[in-house]
């Protein structure tokens, strides 16, 4: 009876502990309403070094708009992406049409093993923030659907992190 006790006692706080994380979650529908694209903000310039925060998306992501050699781009930043990854549409506007051959690269991603083209930006702007020379991939558009912001883009600010419910760049 007392281990009964005891599991039940454990099993009530895990629940409390679940209900309050899906309560933070945003609901299912939200992923399948059009996405709003959240404005980076520079939020300090002081001396050389700028910092731009970025808040979170109603699905909890971190998106916003860019240029990619002057054209807009909406990006989502991802961390855990090595490198810049650009769906096949987005990167025809820029110029970048890789043929079937240039699919060399195999990218493991949540949905799989897929093909990728290797490409070479000249220069990506986030808000106030400009990073040249940045490697990045092309995706078939079917295996991405939203163009990432990865560690080859990231890894050559001063810093990124995670502060107040915002990221946080710095250059």
């Amino acid at each position: 009876m007392r281990n009964l006790m005891i599991f039940a006692a454990i099993l009530i706080g895990l629940g409390t502990f679940m209900a309050q994380m899906a309560s933070k979650m945003a609901p299912a529908a939200a992923t399948t309403a059009k996405q709003t694209i959240a404005p980076a903000v520079t939020v300090a310039q002081a001396s050389a070094a700028r910092t731009l925060s970025i808040a979170p998306d109603p699905r909890g992501h971190f998106a916003t708009d860019g240029r990619i050699d002057g054209q807009r781009i909406n990006f989502m930043v991802d961390t855990g992406a090595s490198v810049v990854a650009l769906n096949e549409t987005s990167a025809a506007r820029f110029g970048l049409r890789p043929v079937p051959g240039d699919y060399t690269s195999r990218v493991t991603t949540a949905n799989g093993t897929i093909k990728a083209a290797r490409a070479h930006l000249a220069m990506i702007e986030i808000g106030g923030l400009t990073v040249r020379d940045v490697d990045a991939l092309v995706l078939p558009d079917e295996a991405l659907s939203e163009n990432l912001l990865g560690l080859s883009f990231l890894s050559k600010l001063k810093r990124f992190e995670y502060a107040n419910g915002k990221l946080l760049l710095e250059q």
